[in-house]
């Protein structure tokens, strides 16, 4: 079986990102493209570590964090 995970350069690594699904705020720690297959057949995923305002890292999937500077979509402005 090949590795379970490896670490994916990203733009906005060491930056702040916002989580569009859940509005949360926090720096990006981490992009890894892990296998998350409990079976044979292999599933893999990106997702991005965040740290969030608790300290405590939080993941989610990368098409879901954007720069926190942006915008918030469907908000004030």
């Amino acid at each position: 079986m090949a590795e379970q995970y490896q670490y994916m350069p990203h733009r906005l690594l060491r930056r702040r990102v916002r989580d569009i699904a859940s509005g949360v705020e926090g720096e990006l720690m981490a992009v890894v493209n892990e296998n998350v297959s409990c079976t044979d057949i292999e599933r893999w995923v990106e997702l991005a570590y965040v740290r969030g305002p608790s300290g405590r890292e939080f993941t989610t999937s990368v098409g879901n964090i954007e720069p926190a500077d942006w915008p918030r979509a469907g908000g004030d402005g």
